[in-house]
């Protein structure tokens, strides 16, 4: 359940809380209490109230893609015939397995996507086969990443 409050407070003990799950979710909360000096009971506490919050919304593992033989990242800008298609498009893209992300855009796209594939081959496929196939687009524009330098979340 979410809170409607938007700006929460957070002190120096959550933010050192937040800081030890931030960098590996499945450090123990008792580790976690060690650390900060104060009780396991307290950090569960201060949990329910960052989730409840809004503020955490969950942990996760991470697959890496590359032992999966997906070393192809690209970012695609798509050109829409009309904005009225927004919502249609987002809907086939979501049936893309390839599509990792997709967002809203100011400038000359109406949405920007990431895309992992196996490689440059797979990449033409996914662009010339769906993406492209999609009502409403007119065009594409694609960026391909050649290595990612950073990946973090928000300093707390």
């Amino acid at each position: 359940m979410k809170s409607n409050n938007k700006n929460i407070k957070i002190d120096g003990i959550d933010k050192k809380i937040l800081k030890f799950l931030m960098n590996d979710a499945r450090t123990p909360i008792l580790e976690i209490a060690r650390n900060i000096g104060i009780s396991g009971a307290a950090i569960h506490q201060r949990l329910r109230k960052l989730e409840s919050s809004g503020l955490m919304t969950g942990s996760k593992f991470i697959v890496n893609p590359k032992i999966l033989g997906y070393t192809t990242m690209a970012y695609i800008g798509i050109f829409l015939d009309k904005a009225m298609s927004n919502p249609s498009t987002v809907k086939e893209l979501e049936k893309i397995p390839e599509v990792l992300e997709c967002h809203y855009t100011t400038g000359n796209w109406s949405i920007l996507i990431k895309v992992l594939c196996k490689d440059n081959e797979h990449l033409m496929q996914v662009l010339n086969k769906k993406i492209q196939q999609i009502e409403g687009v007119s065009r594409t524009e694609t960026f391909i990443s050649l290595n990612q330098q950073i990946d973090r979340q928000i300093s707390i």
